[in-house]
């Protein structure tokens, strides 16, 4: 007979720890009673730089307000909080500061807690040695990994699965922070600890890591409840604003994904082929046919970071038709001349023109050919290896192009308006992915555990 209940309840408050949610729908979601509260703390969109750093992309209060507010009510009801990906990218400096917010939060509010800390970093020692057993593979469009890529990084971590998660909540811990994880990890961990089904688990977890997203109209700041069952799941809206629809749910379980049917992710694969969504009354949708696929080996996404240069950059408004339709030309001119006073001071760098109107967005992808915007934005950028060459470069670039004599040109002033002064900015270090590829692992001990009481 199977002894596992019949609902499992999952609350989660917000797309990524720190973008904040009404506290009405967070409180309408704690009144039915859930099982758990879990929540992304980050991602890789917003670029290497805060991996590489050290650093949060999300900001402190913000993120302390949240917490507060899953700690405090989670307590109450005695159910645990797991939060993945602390820090925004997950290595140990982001799991420390994001322990630091939460010791405070218990210590200001007098509340008593079992801490479970997840560390992601892997040793570059462990990389390289996997490399050299040929167990790293690149990702889809990146080239295969050196040694040296490795030891330029300044921190590797890799995407731990439900398992690191799962030891946690067995050794009792009340709220459990996570380095870098899969993304539905942390919702679909317990779930799995309880005996439900995982492919149903881990696809809720889908949908439940940007919250709101996933509901019309869409927010990334608002809260929303998964039901598990043994057969299925729900996806519950906990604002009036919003409903939950089979094209909404659908379409988020091919958020970021390559291929619409299989989901790799560590250890297998969520497998959609037979899978049905159904609307049902209060907005909400019914999910069936999930399955998780267990892959012969074990494998894991590594994402590493490494310092490239340090970047200045400055940003100008073209409002002139005549220098508007010769922009490409005059941005060419302007880069050779810039390279050749460069290269006779011996300042080593790149220098981008990203052109906001004309194609900033899409870069070569472009599909408009000649746009007739009737202003420009122009983000002069120059990257060097040291901050005063970066500054050099842009410097000459920005006044090299405020004083480029076009043909036609009119105006004996500047060509450009700048909103900001100073006009150059120094932007500081500048970050590359240096890894981002699969790594097989035998076991999970590269993820260790830390309880702490308090």
């Amino acid at each position: 007979m199977n002894s596992t209940p019949d609902a499992f309840r999952i609350l989660s408050p917000t797309a990524i720890l720190g973008y904040g949610f009404p506290e009405s729908s967070f409180l309408r979601g704690m009144a039915m009673q859930p099982d758990l509260i879990a929540v992304d703390a980050g991602s890789a969109d917003p670029g290497p730089y805060y991996l590489g750093a050290g650093i949060s992309f999300t900001d402190r209060a913000a993120v302390k307000r949240d917490l507060r507010l899953m700690i405090r009510h989670a307590r109450q009801q005695d159910i645990p909080v797991v939060v993945g990906t602390c820090g925004g990218a997950g290595a140990a400096p982001h799991l420390q500061w994001t322990r630091d917010i939460v010791e405070e939060i218990l210590d200001e509010d007098c509340i008593a807690a079992k801490l479970g800390l997840i560390s992601a970093d892997i040793p570059a020692d462990d990389v390289i040695a996997a490399l050299r057993r040929d167990e790293v593979t690149p990702t889809r469009g990146v080239g295969p990994l050196s040694e040296e890529q490795v030891r330029q990084s300044t921190f590797i971590v890799a995407q731990m699965g439900v398992e690191p998660i799962v030891d946690a909540l067995q050794q009792g811990c009340d709220i459990v922070l996570a380095g870098r994880a899969y993304d539905p990890a942390v919702f679909a961990a317990l779930p799995i600890l309880r005996g439900y089904d995982p492919g149903l688990a881990i696809h809720l977890g889908k949908i439940l890591e940007c919250a709101a997203i996933a509901a019309d109209p869409g927010s990334g700041a608002d809260s929303v409840l998964g039901i598990l069952h043994r057969d299925s799941f729900e996806l519950v809206p906990l604002s009036d604003d919003r409903r939950f629809t089979s094209e909404s749910v659908a379409a988020h379980s091919l958020y970021e994904k390559a291929d619409p049917i299989r989901l790799p992710g560590p250890g297998g694969c969520l497998d959609l082929s037979e899978v049905a969504f159904t609307e049902e009354e209060g907005g909400r949708v019914r999910v069936r046919g999930s399955r998780f696929q267990p892959a012969d080996d074990f494998m894991v996404k590594l994402e590493g970071a490494r310092l490239v240069g340090y970047r200045t950059v400055s940003v100008a408004g073209i409002r002139d038709p005549i220098m508007i339709d010769s922009i490409g030309d005059i941005l060419d001119t302007v880069r050779s001349r810039v390279r050749q006073a460069t290269a006779e001071e011996s300042v080593n760098g790149s220098l981008e023109f990203h052109v906001y109107g004309r194609d900033g967005v899409m870069r070569e992808r472009e599909p408009v050919a000649r746009p007739t915007a009737h202003e420009l934005g122009i983000v002069i950028e120059g990257v060097a290896a040291t901050q005063k060459d970066a500054d050099t470069i842009c410097s000459l670039a920005r006044s090299t192009l405020l004083h480029y004599g076009y043909p036609g040109r009119v105006a004996t002033a500047g060509n450009l308006a700048f909103p900001f002064s100073p006009s150059d900015i120094k932007a500081g270090a500048v970050y590359e992915f240096s890894i981002y590829h699969l790594m097989k692992l035998e076991d999970q001990s590269s993820f260790q555990l830390e309880v702490v009481v308090k």
